[in-house]
């Protein structure tokens, strides 16, 4: 229970002075007799009215205490909070392209981007995310979803060799964008992962920036691989050779910086991890919260006792206590 007016409880001090000028009156009041001897007295106890004598003062006191709290205004309160989550809805663009299969990530780039994105997937509850790979051209392997079981079981069946391969920016990019262009929601996000520089498909990678640009969809694009050459076994022919760091890091950059969004670089597992943890930092979903609060005043009970107690005292004192003067 709380009260409207909570300040009105201090009056209920008043009734100490008022209880101290009720005892200093009785004493007042109290009638001496000279008599010889007492001796007729002796043995006799006071008579129950002596105490009950009280009772009008205490039924006042009480009427008071109870008019004091009817001022501060009891109630009964109710609160109810109504919370309302809005995600981001998320398209992950993953490069699968050959180069994505050398083994400076362990066990090689591809398998660690998946084990990383499906860490971010899981701390995303509320997110629609969908995902799209790229080689030498671009597939939807799962639209926006809700469903993260199924999301994630469609993550785990990617792998090199599903399509042509080569490095489609632009075109995976540009499928992302497709995906997200009709969402509702206020916060589209796409997460371009890649190894290489922009070498196939009809849509140039820049191209693909103003179309996300257009759209209002904010682009993180992430460069991963060690920057030296490596040995590389071409998981469509055999061939073993060497593989050169053929980055554009300056392409990325341009479409990150065109749509709002970041460029970062991943040179080892724990680099990559650490970058998604700051784009899940920076791309926090809102959280709505309404408290709808009811209020019933509770006075009315204490207000009926009140008038009760002036009642039954004003009884007592014009009948069983009634004084003579």
């Amino acid at each position: 229970m709380e009260y409207a007016n909570p300040k009105y409880l201090f009056l209920l001090l008043l009734l100490i002075p008022l209880i101290v000028w009720y005892i200093l009156k009785l004493k007042n009041v109290q009638a001496n007799f000279m008599l010889s001897t007492t001796s007729a007295f002796r043995g006799m106890s006071p008579s129950p009215r002596v105490y009950l004598r009280h009772i009008p003062f205490i039924l006042r006191l009480g009427a008071i205490a109870l008019m004091i709290i009817v001022l501060a205004r009891p109630q009964d309160t109710h609160s109810t909070d109504k919370s309302k989550s809005e995600g981001i809805d998320i398209v992950l663009a993953l490069d699968v392209s050959g180069s994505m299969t050398v083994e400076d990530f362990k066990p090689n780039r591809l398998e660690a981007a998946k084990r990383v994105a499906a860490e971010f997937i899981n701390s995303r509850p509320n997110d629609n995310i969908g995902l799209v790979t790229f080689a030498g051209e671009s597939f939807t392997q799962c639209p926006l979803t809700t469903d993260h079981r199924i999301l994630l079981n469609l993550l785990s069946e990617v792998r090199n060799g599903l399509i042509e391969d080569g490095t489609a920016i632009g075109m995976g990019l540009a499928n992302a964008v497709n995906r997200l262009k009709d969402s509702p929601s206020q916060s589209r996000v796409v997460i371009l992962l890649t190894d290489g520089s922009n070498n196939r498909g009809i849509i140039a990678p820049l191209t693909a920036a103003e179309l996300a640009e257009s759209y209002g969809i904010r682009v993180y694009t992430i460069a991963v691989g060690s920057k030296q050459s490596l040995p590389y076994r071409d998981p469509m022919t055999g061939r073993v050779g060497t593989l050169d760091y053929e980055m554009d890091a300056e392409t990325l950059i341009k479409i990150a910086d065109a749509t709002g969004g970041k460029f970062f670089e991943a040179t080892n597992a724990k680099k990559l991890k650490e970058v998604y943890e700051q784009i899940d930092q920076m791309e926090t979903y809102k959280i709505s919260t309404t408290t709808i609060t009811r209020r019933q005043e509770r006075y009315l009970p204490f207000a009926l006792l009140a008038f009760c107690l002036i009642g039954i005292e004003l009884i007592l004192r014009r009948t069983v206590f009634r004084s003579i003067p």
